[in-house]
């Protein structure tokens, strides 16, 4: 292990999160933000992103999928980390199969400020507000079916307002699903809250004979 890799790996995971961070600011999540990736700083993540570190070019999970044919640091990040849809899968009753789950709002929130900031990480000068959306096409995941197609959808949909209208209104519009999904959270739970109250006012007090 080279201090080159130790410090550059380091480097490249912070300013990546604080990258993160400051999106999900702009996205109405910050809570969220300031709890992004603290799993890559633990031993089984960080150390083999020291060993594969790839000068901050590109993820180290990558060069470690290469050398071993799996990543193990991805798998323990991905089980950890519900901002990727690879978490977000389940055993289907009706199908009796895996498959993918619907994202929820916040965590696809979280997601896309992931990828916006990731893509400037690794593009460096060459990032352009296409490269995210761009990368996206590329991948393989619709192809194979590991992400729910709403949420692809959705994902898509984001990107391309990245892509044709620029950070503030992608971030703007992402900022409106969140509350909007919170404010019919709040009043699920309010509904939820209300019933469970009625139906302990109106309870006998004790049984008739």
């Amino acid at each position: 292990m080279s201090w080159h890799a130790f410090w550059g790996h380091f480097r490249t995971i912070t300013r990546h999160r604080h990258m993160v961070i400051r999106h999900c600011r702009k996205a109405g999540i910050l809570w969220q933000g300031l709890r992004h990736d603290l799993s890559k700083y633990s031993p089984t993540e960080f150390f083999a992103g020291v060993r594969y570190y790839q000068d901050g070019k590109r993820s180290p999970n990558e060069a470690e999928r290469e050398a071993l044919g799996y990543s193990l640091a991805w798998m323990h990040h991905k089980g950890r980390n519900r901002h990727h849809f690879e978490y977000w899968w389940d055993y289907n009753p009706k199908t009796r199969r895996n498959e993918p789950v619907e994202m929820p709002i916040r965590f696809f929130a979280e997601m896309f400020c992931d990828r916006v900031a990731a893509s400037k990480i690794y593009m460096q000068d060459k990032y352009t507000q296409a490269c995210p959306l761009q990368y996206f096409q590329r991948s393989t995941a619709q192809k194979v079916g590991t992400i729910h197609p709403s949420t692809a959808a959705m994902l898509t949909e984001m990107l391309e307002l990245l892509a044709n209208e620029g950070e503030d209104a992608a971030f703007a519009e992402l900022r409106r699903r969140v509350k909007a999904a919170k404010q019919m959270r709040t009043r699920h739970h309010k509904r939820i809250t209300n019933a469970v109250s009625y139906t302990h006012l109106t309870l006998p007090t004790k049984l008739e004979v």
